[in-house]
């Protein structure tokens, strides 16, 4: 696959660097020089050192060969005018932008994104928000993706030293009575490996665990994790991702409290948000902590524009008490690093974005993918094609990669969790985990006609 990509920032740096690893062809455009060195050092692709919205530059970059532009400049100004440039370049190209202003966003909600010759607007603040919503559904979970329209979720559980499964080997974690389930992957002493029956459950293992959304708070508890309703909540930061999340808490009946120091962002954020106590002041102020009472909090969200800022502040609030806590990461080399530091949840705006972009980048008909936080795996939802090697037989007779596990297949709308004797049927959703490794030559049974290539 050909892809030209615009912006050599976080996003587009590691984009490039996966997309590099799995043998795309790829071109990268940056105005700066030293970004433009580095991933000609790091990486296998090609550059060009130019202005990403200028037609020459695209055309110098071969726009009119690519498959897919990919445009994550900092500026959504240039991300737009490189779409507009792209289209006119390279009609057959899917083109994806990241856009931030709430106010572009708005107007595409009324007009539609390809109004404005973009196929797929993505919104790194807005997937953030959306997984921590998601957490907030489920808090005794270290990491939470929905798929199959939310019939079907992967958990990550940070399993304790009192889980009556601590010991046992896989095979023995289900009992006839358990609640279906697939430890799908196992990370532990920072490397994800993929577990067969006979391997061991052991404490401090993070389990990514599939199973349906109907049985969640009883697989919780079946790992030996408690079910609390999150019912108070404290952000820290009333930007673009404090206020998605205060919305959506709200909706979901949750008491919400936002510190912000900017005092105009206070007034904004009292005009927009309704139910909602705005306090004005600073998130490492411990007396301002203590007079609100923040260790009562069921969740404790550092989400501001300063990274730093933001881990000190959750490991303040682990420190008073707070049940569970959440930190914003921009860089995300870090976040493997904090998340080693007991905070419960680490989410990272580029790191949502790479996720976002992977879906457009997978062969057959890919509906969701989820990222790991190394990098290196990855859960996807697809449905199966009629041509694809996967279907009409039982899947312990489909030759799957090791690396590679079918976690839950769903057949009109009804969840199943598989086992060697499932089968397959054409137009099946099916949610499987994979490794870079293996990743290929499982896009190679998927599907036979590259849908989108």
């Amino acid at each position: 696959m050909r892809v030209l990509i615009i912006g050599a920032g976080e996003v587009g740096f590691h984009t490039a660097l996966r997309l590099s690893r799995e043998s795309h062809r790829v071109v990268v455009v940056d105005h700066q020089a030293e970004r433009i060195r580095q991933i000609s050092e790091q990486m296998d692709v090609q550059t060009l050192l130019g202005e990403g919205s200028s037609p020459a530059a695209l055309r110098a970059a071969g726009v009119d060969q690519a498959d897919l532009v990919l445009v994550v400049t900092n500026s959504d100004e240039v991300n737009l005018t490189a779409c507009r440039f792209a289209r006119l370049l390279a009609p057959g190209a899917t083109l994806i932008a990241r856009v931030r202003s709430a106010d572009y966003l708005e107007f595409f909600e009324e007009v539609g994104a390809a109004s404005l010759d973009i196929d797929t607007v993505i919104n790194p603040e807005r997937e953030v928000a959306a997984q921590i919503l998601q957490f907030l559904e489920v808090p005794a979970a270290s990491s939470v993706a929905d798929f199959a329209g939310g019939k079907v979720t992967m958990l990550g559980l940070k399993i304790p030293a009192t889980c009556d499964q601590v010991g046992c080997a896989l095979y023995q974690a289900r009992s006839a009575d358990s609640p279906r389930f697939l430890v799908v992957a196992i990370e532990r002493g920072g490397q994800v490996i993929i577990p067969r029956g006979n391997d061991l459950i052991l404490s401090d293992d993070l389990a990514y665990v599939v199973t349906q959304k109907s049985n969640i708070d009883q697989v919780v508890e079946h790992f030996g994790l408690q079910t609390h309703a999150v019912r108070n909540l404290v952000l820290v930061g009333g930007g673009a991702i404090g206020r998605l999340v205060a919305l959506g808490a709200k909706e979901r009946g949750i008491k919400v409290r936002i510190i912000e120091r900017d005092p105009q962002r206070c007034e904004r954020l009292v005009d927009q948000l309704e139910d909602v106590t705005i306090l004005h002041g600073n998130g490492t102020d411990m007396n301002l902590l203590e007079e609100e009472n923040v260790g009562a909090a069921d969740v404790f969200a550092a989400v501001t524009d300063d990274e730093e800022e933001n881990v000190l502040i959750a490991l303040l609030g682990r420190k008073m008490g707070v049940r569970r806590t959440i930190a914003r990461v921009a860089h995300l080399g870090y976040v493997p690093l904090v998340s080693s530091l007991g905070l419960d949840l680490v989410v990272s705006p580029r790191f949502a974005a790479v996720g976002a972009i992977l879906r457009h980048l997978r062969r057959g008909k890919v509906l969701a993918v989820a990222p790991l936080k190394d990098e290196n795996t990855e859960v996807i939802e697809v449905e199966a094609q009629e041509t694809s090697a996967l279907v009409n037989r039982p899947l312990a007779e489909v030759n799957l990669p090791q690396g590679s596990l079918v976690a839950a297949v769903i057949t009109d709308g009804e969840v199943h969790i598989p086992t060697g004797e499932t089968v397959v049927r054409p137009g099946d959703q099916l949610v499987i985990f994979v490794t870079r490794q293996v990743l290929k030559k499982v896009e190679k049974l998927l599907t036979v006609s590259l849908e989108y290539f």
